[in-house]
């Protein structure tokens, strides 16, 4: 190795800094973790979480050289306690051609063109119904009644599943993964990872199970979900999926769709109910839409294609709800080869980790940076973002950028 490390400390033996890294902190800040390492080393420094040696990087400009770097000195990769609860085989642990490969498969499901045909009205009906349904409640807890929707709509889209229907509770065992997840790596019987490992056993039996179910049907009936594409893929001979892809598919995506995009939302509700203002423009838009439909005395619940691109400043509430959530700690790389920045070395095999928040809540880059304020996006182009492939659909947290290869 050439050059020298970063700054930072490593913490105590295995152990790291996990500790200090895990500790609670409040809303709209960057975590202490950084804030006090970012003072003491600057924007580049060094440190051991979960057992990894990682350089964190908080830098704008060497974060765009990373991601520029993509699949030649650097590669996507997440901790190798991450990796063992959402699988080997899952989308986070794939590269190059296979990685392209499976993007495109979920661009299928919530890519533009489908977003345009079918999921607009399917997830406008679905939210309708909640909404209803929570009219009638004296108390809403938003977080879970937005979880249970959210499961509700895509476990039925991903294998045509009805928690109501199955004795098998996917959702509890999802929850247990979800409160694990973010815990110490220590699987040992009653810690909360342990019990992450084993919902996470548990969801991946039901997956397989329907799987196999579906392959050995005679009549091979279509249910017109996202499983059924996958068995497609997999009795193509020259595709490279295989029945322990398309499990571990489906469970990160049904772990990617409800977990981030119910807390996102649960923010939301808060940032909208604090902000009487935005809540007045929001229905001023949105009652526009219902104007210009004409006169034609009939009230549909149906959203057209041109009036969910004219909502502009919908769009605008949802890029700011997602600036300031900061739901996502880290975005994770892997140095496959010695990378030189500046004065340091970041060695090969090392972990690299981008901090969002940092970019997020920078006074550099936004003012009064934890301040609510969706107006400060008007500048943007929502109706061609719409039509690209970079877009994050407000049920469907993930970000299936071309550029970065996916996060």
């Amino acid at each position: 190795m050439l050059g020298k490390l970063p700054p930072g400390s490593m913490g105590l033996p295995i152990i790291g800094e996990t500790i200090q890294f895990f500790s609670p902190h409040r809303l709209y800040d960057v975590p202490p973790f950084m804030k006090h390492r970012m003072a003491r080393y600057g924007s580049l420094f060094r440190t051991s979480l979960v057992g990894q040696k990682i350089v964190v990087s908080t830098d704008p400009e060497i974060n765009y050289d990373l991601f520029q770097q993509e699949n030649k000195s650097a590669i996507l990769h997440y901790t190798e306690s991450f990796i063992a609860v959402l699988g080997q085989q899952s989308l986070l642990n794939q590269h190059g051609v296979v990685h392209k490969y499976l993007r495109n498969l979920i661009l299928r499901l919530v890519g533009p063109a489908n977003l345009k045909e079918e999921l607009l009205n399917d997830i406008n009906n679905q939210t309708l119904k909640h909404l209803r349904s929570w009219a009638m409640c004296d108390i809403v807890d938003i977080k879970e009644a937005a979880s249970d929707m959210i499961f509700e709509y895509f476990s039925k889209k991903m294998m045509s599943y009805d928690e109501s229907k199955n004795p098998r509770k996917l959702k509890a065992n999802y929850d247990a993964f979800m409160h694990g997840l973010l815990a110490f790596p220590l699987n040992i019987q009653g810690t909360a990872f342990s019990a992450c490992l084993k919902g996470r056993k548990n969801v991946t039996k039901v997956i397989k199970d329907t799987l196999k179910e579906r392959r050995s049907r005679v009549s091979k009936s279509t249910h017109h979900d996202f499983l059924d594409d996958l068995l497609e893929e997999i009795a193509n001979e020259d595709a490279m999926m295989n029945e322990t892809i398309a499990v571990e598919l489906v469970f990160m995506l049904l772990f990617a769709s409800h977990e981030t995009t119910s807390t996102s939302l649960t923010f939301l509700v808060k940032f909208i109910s604090d902000n009487p203002k935005v809540l007045s423009e929001l229905t001023e838009e949105h009652e526009a839409i219902l104007r210009n439909r004409g006169n034609s005395g009939e009230y549909s619940e149906t959203i057209t294609w041109d009036e969910y691109k004219s909502m502009t400043f919908t769009h605008m509430v949802v890029n700011e709800t997602v600036r300031l959530a900061n739901i996502v700690p880290g975005i994770f790389r892997k140095a496959v080869k010695d990378i030189k920045i500046n004065e340091y070395t970041i060695p090969a095999g090392w972990l690299i980790m981008v901090v969002p928040s940092v970019a997020h809540l920078d006074e550099n880059n936004y003012e009064d940076p934890c301040v609510f304020n969706p107006w400060r996006w008007e500048v943007r182009d929502y109706a061609q973002e719409l039509t690209s492939q970079n877009f994050t659909l407000p049920y469907f947290s993930i970000t299936l950028s071309p550029n970065t290869g996916g996060q």
